[in-house]
């Protein structure tokens, strides 16, 4: 199956992804890399392991469907079958939703519905996390539409929350099970085999 990524910075997921299929963990090849940030470390990452990598944003196509339609071509283009958001921090246009309707999954650090939508990412969720005294949290894979992770649930993992946790425990927290979650729901989702809800 051929993998397209899409990333807006770091790609520590992503770089998860290009171990498991050298690794042969993933029965699947990554046919090409995009971020909508010229400066992310996810481009340096892919062309490391000559994989194509792509910069498209709103500042080398201005307009949003001819954006859209840029995403897309390029995805067409590498014959992309399974395209995976991690980290990224853009909508897609209808256009891509469209052609690859249950084909796009995005990974998210908390236990959707909750602390999902616009502007919850990275620590500000672990934040919030902390803030409402919650006891546990978690990961979630899910399939991308137009809203900011509303997406169908593919798989969770839960992770309790000590009284103790701060926000830089709490993510190495999600960073220790993160990298192993994303690989199992990828080879369930490639093997089309059955989604789960664990807790690790």
């Amino acid at each position: 199956m051929n993998l397209g990524i899409l990333a807006s910075h770091r790609g520590t997921n992503f770089q998860a992804i290009i171990d498991a299929c050298n690794e042969g963990k993933l029965n699947a090849k990554i046919t090409v890399a995009i971020s909508n940030n010229s400066n992310a470390l996810a481009l340096t990452r892919a062309r490391k392991a000559n994989i194509p990598a792509f910069h498209l944003s709103g500042n080398t196509h201005p307009d949003p469907e001819t954006l859209d339609g840029a995403i897309l071509d390029t995805l067409i283009s590498h014959k992309v079958d399974l395209v995976i958001l991690v980290g990224y921090l853009k909508k897609l246009g209808e256009k891509t939703l469209s052609h690859f309707e249950q084909r796009i999954v995005n990974i998210h650090p908390a236990l959707l519905p909750s602390y999902g939508g616009k502007g919850m990412f990275g620590t500000k969720i672990h934040q919030a996390v902390l803030d409402n005294k919650e006891v546990e949290t978690g990961i979630t894979m899910h399939y991308v539409d137009g809203e900011y992770d509303t997406g169908d649930i593919i798989a969770q993992v839960r992770i309790p929350v000590a009284e103790s946790d701060s926000v830089s425990t709490l993510e190495e927290k999600i960073l220790k099970h993160e990298h192993q979650f994303l690989i199992a729901t990828l080879n369930q989702l490639i093997n089309q085999e059955p989604a789960c809800q664990k807790s690790p």
